[in-house]
């Protein structure tokens, strides 16, 4: 009797699962073909261009006065070809205003042009016909009588001939159904350039960050993986959609124990001719190989969506600060205090002081505002400020500050940004990710968080098999994924035969 009811049960469920399991299952096989079919782009981070002192002609109070600013949130310098602006951000997440650098003056929809500028090299690269050295170039154009800088910028972002032309471009201060949470990266531009595959490149502005790039093909793809595999459609019923998700990952998982359970209680009868014995063996035979992965999935894919519930809130953490106009900006003695070629700078305050956030050939340095003294290992102090902003720990129970400049189990992909630091505590459980460019926290992570960032990436997306790089991690999924779909089809099959007898 206990028998039958197992095979009623295991016949019963498979009914109830063999669908949604199908559905993820070809979504699934899908995912390895989507990473390799991104859009190709030429560059994902810019290369550091070396800042002569002679290139800063107006000093930034002057140009801060000059425009009417009383105080800003951050500032630093970028260029558009050989042009070179002040970026000042009045407040945190709102858009930066561009001054120039040689006289002053306000860039007319800066953020804009700039944005354009960005996502053209990110896809294109540096245009062959540009100087190597920007700067050099820079400071003979500025000496020239009648040049103006804007004009200039504006002219190489409008008039640009060589490379491909932008369609349209829009800021986003909210993720959509394209630019997905899952991106992380907010305020940012999309630009969508006019090609046939209507390529477009998201770039954040404030760190010349290539965000995400999206074109038709892909899109295609995305969709039908957010319909299948995340299941989209039930967006609009919230968090009952993560119950419905975890209750079929459920239902799997006993599905396939219920099975491993007949595998080994009964034996295959002899065929002799009967298709259905024939079904029945060759799903038999299939559920067992295919059952250890099943049982794989279903937990972690039930753990993965059991831990949405829990609010995601690193967002809300972040510095704000507010710079008085009047701030210096020495760049000749700067660079003297630092004695290496400069990149960029920025500004921060830390314990009630403000520093120079000075980004060299070789490394980062943290130069006092006031008297432009050196901070020593300033970057790793700063980090661990940070964290004890959040976390409201004390500096004292810092155990350790660690850079983190790719990602790993701890720290990955997802997180989206990099470099960050890593900040633990002795007697506190959770770690801090913080950004120290943008001053924000990237991720919080705990052992519970950890483990289960263990168990989707090993049990979900075969990361046991990095000891063979991404290619023979996508033919893993690939394969096994298929396996699912095997057995799922060949039990329908079987169910089918049976039911019209």
């Amino acid at each position: 009797m206990l028998r039958k009811n197992i095979y009623k049960y295991h016949r019963y469920l498979s009914l109830i699962i063999a669908i949604p399991v199908l559905l993820w299952a070809i979504s699934g096989f899908m995912h390895p073909l989507m990473t390799n079919i991104k859009p190709r782009v030429a560059l994902q981070k810019l290369s550091p261009v070396t800042i002569d002192s002679s290139a800063i002609r107006v000093p930034l109070a002057i140009a801060l006065q000059q425009n009417r600013i009383a105080s800003f949130h951050s500032v630093r310098l970028i260029h558009i070809d050989t042009n070179f602006f002040y970026q000042v951000q009045p407040q945190v997440n709102k858009a930066p205003v561009y001054l120039s650098a040689s006289n002053g003056k306000l860039l007319p929809m800066g953020d804009w042009l700039y944005a354009q500028y960005l996502a053209r090299l990110f896809l294109e690269g540096q245009p062959a016909s540009s100087p190597s050295n920007p700067h050099a170039a820079h400071i003979a154009m500025a000496e020239e009588e009648g040049h103006d800088c804007c004009n200039a910028a504006t002219a190489c972002v409008l008039n640009n001939t060589t490379g491909t032309k932008v369609a349209n471009v829009s800021r986003l201060t909210a993720f959509d159904k394209e630019y997905k949470y899952v991106n992380r990266i907010l305020p940012v531009h999309k630009v969508t350039f006019n090609r046939a595959d209507g390529i477009r490149i998201y770039v954040e502005t404030t760190q010349d960050r290539f965000a995400f790039a999206m074109d038709n093909k892909r899109a295609v793809f995305d969709n039908i993986f957010q319909l299948l595999h995340t299941w989209s459609w039930l967006d609009a019923l919230g968090t009952t959609k993560l119950y419905s998700i975890i209750a079929i990952c459920l239902l799997a998982f006993t599905t396939s124990v219920l099975g491993i359970y007949i595998f080994f209680i009964t034996k295959t009868k002899k065929m002799n001719g009967n298709g259905t014995l024939k079904a029945r063996r060759n799903h038999r035979y299939t559920a067992i190989v295919g059952a250890a992965f099943t049982i794989a999935w279903a937990f972690s894919g039930g753990w993965h969506a059991l831990e949405k519930f829990k609010t995601d809130d690193r967002d809300a953490f972040y510095i704000s600060n507010h710079f008085p106009a009047k701030i210096n900006l020495d760049f000749a003695r700067l660079q003297q205090a630092v004695n290496k070629p400069v990149s960029n700078i920025s500004l921060i305050k830390m314990n009630e002081q403000t520093w120079w956030r000075v980004l060299t050939s070789t490394d980062i340095a943290f130069v006092n505002a006031g008297d432009y003294s050196v901070l020593p290992n300033g970057e790793e102090k700063y980090a661990g400020w940070l964290a004890t902003q959040f976390s409201k720990q004390t500096a004292t129970a810092i155990k350790s500050v660690t850079a983190v400049t790719k990602f790993n189990d701890e720290y990955n992909f997802s997180d989206k940004r990099l470099p960050v630091w890593k900040v633990s505590y002795a007697k506190h459980p959770d770690r801090y990710f913080v950004e120290t460019s943008t001053g924000r926290l990237s991720v919080r992570v705990n052992d519970s968080e950890l483990r289960e960032g263990y168990s989707f990436a090993i049990l979900h997306k075969h990361h046991f098999m990095d000891w063979g790089g991404k290619t023979a991690r996508d033919y893993s999924t690939m394969f096994w994924v298929f396996f699912q779909i095997v057995l799922i089809v060949v039990g329908l099959m079987l169910w089918w035969r049976k039911s019209t007898k």
